[in-house]
């Protein structure tokens, strides 16, 4: 039980790690959250920093989710990796290296995804790209890439075996990424959400 709840806060630590403040303090000397939407996740590091910084802490976020799932794995613990992946997500959302004020949980999501449901992960990768080359919009992207990776978890259910556990998890992080992206919900409404120039 101790090595359980070690490895659960292992991973709300790493999940936890403000990729986007060490990567704009250290190589361009900003404080993204004094920019933007003041957000840590890739996304106004890209508005903020550009494509290369946006795409390093992106990929550093992901892998935060992945390697926070894996540590049920490679500690050999009885626990699913689902539940040391949500733990990386709620660290990534609200880190304690960051005064609790952290990213969408959309990267990091997508990481636990990556390790737990490899084709989910690609699945619901391609209908964000699809989404964000047609819209321009990178918060309605995710959150239709949320909405895609529940609707698989469901029709693969219908296919093959339910995994309930993994419906429940992608279920509770769609709608959590949904509700982190309620402000940007009202700006697309008003036309006002900014949109992407680099795709």
């Amino acid at each position: 039980m101790v090595q359980i709840i070690l490895v659960l806060i292992l991973a709300y630590l790493l999940g936890s790690i403000p990729s986007g403040l060490i990567i704009g303090k250290v190589f361009y000397k900003t404080d993204i959250r004094e920019h933007g939407s003041g957000n840590l996740g890739g996304t106004n590091t890209f508005r903020t920093l550009g494509v290369k910084a946006g795409l390093v802490v992106t990929l550093s976020d992901i892998l935060k989710g992945t390697l926070a799932a894996s540590l049920p794995v490679l500690f050999n613990l009885d626990i699913n990796p689902l539940l040391a992946g949500v733990f990386a997500v709620i660290g990534h959302t609200y880190p304690i290296f960051a005064g609790f004020r952290g990213g969408k949980a959309v990267a990091t999501s997508g990481g636990v995804l990556l390790f737990c449901a490899p084709l989910m992960f690609f699945t619901l990768l391609l209908a964000f790209f699809i989404s964000l080359y047609i819209t321009k919009y990178v918060s309605l992207a995710s959150m239709i890439a949320g909405i895609t990776a529940v609707l698989f978890a469901i029709i693969t259910g219908f296919i093959r075996d339910w995994d309930i556990p993994l419906l429940v998890v992608v279920f509770l992080l769609a709608s959590f990424v949904i509700y982190r992206h309620r402000t940007n919900i009202k700006r697309i409404i008003n036309k006002t959400e900014p949109k992407i120039k680099w795709l």
